[in-house]
């Protein structure tokens, strides 16, 4: 694998992935994860990961996206966008209690807003 390939298909997933072209992009960016592990590349797999789980979180691939956000919450625990997309990952799967921690984790790590009409009232 050349960093050129490398780069290309990096490139053409992310492009997949704004298109909201979502499994597409999964299928980039996991095959992108897979070789990474066998010649990583020089700032690791965060980024490719985030981007395979927001790619299976989108095309509706949920219990794929929470396996990729748990696991890498297992390296970078204050992770505040992957607490959050764990979150309503859960959610989206109506595990809603199990969200509920990931959520506040999210909201004081990264300030974000997770009061919303997904998210059932006390």
């Amino acid at each position: 694998m050349t960093d050129n390939t490398f780069a290309t298909d990096y490139e053409r997933a992310r492009e997949k992935f704004e298109l909201g072209e979502y499994k597409e992009a999964a299928v980039i960016f996991a095959e992108l994860v897979d070789r990474s592990a066998l010649e990583p590349p020089l700032h690791g797999t965060t980024e490719l990961r985030l981007y395979l789980a927001r790619s299976y979180y989108h095309s509706a691939q949920l219990a794929r996206a929470e396996e990729i956000l748990r696991a890498m919450l297992v390296d970078h625990r204050d992770d505040h966008y992957a607490l959050l997309l764990l979150g309503r990952t859960l959610q989206r799967q109506s595990r809603h209690e199990e969200a509920r921690p990931h959520l506040a984790m999210a909201k004081l790590l990264g300030g974000y807003d997770i009061d919303g009409p997904d998210l059932p009232e006390d």
